[in-house]
């Protein structure tokens, strides 16, 4: 987690801390093989050179933004667990629940999509 260590710190309630802290170290775990860095002042996991997914915060959510293809696929599911979406991400209230199946079904999506992709983005 040290490579998120900086930016998690300076997020300053406690709690939001916490659960982003929790969702980082959740996905660590379960992709060992992303690899995770900070590009444009967000805590990101990439695969071989190209983005996954990545994570921002504000006062009231933490955003998650699997990249517009990404978005599009799993429209549907996003809008079931009720938060709110536009085209690029979708955002998690800091008092909702964290769908942590979705996650996983998503990054295994842009694991999956991007396996033979050269580039960053799509």
């Amino acid at each position: 987690m040290e490579t998120f260590d900086v930016f998690l710190n300076q997020i300053e309630h406690p709690q939001h801390r916490a659960k982003l802290t929790e969702v980082l170290a959740r996905i660590g775990e379960r992709f060992p093989m992303l690899q995770r860095r900070i590009a444009w002042n967000q805590p990101m996991f990439t695969d071989h050179g190209t983005f996954i997914i990545a994570f921002s915060v504000s006062k009231n959510h933490f955003a998650v933004a699997p990249e517009k293809a990404g978005m599009i696929h799993f429209h549907d599911a996003i809008a079931k667990t009720g938060y709110e979406q536009s085209m690029m991400l979708f955002r998690i209230r800091w008092d909702d629940p964290v769908d942590e199946a979705l996650l996983d079904e998503i990054i295994r999506y842009n694991m999956l999509e991007k396996a033979e992709c050269k580039t960053f983005w799509r």
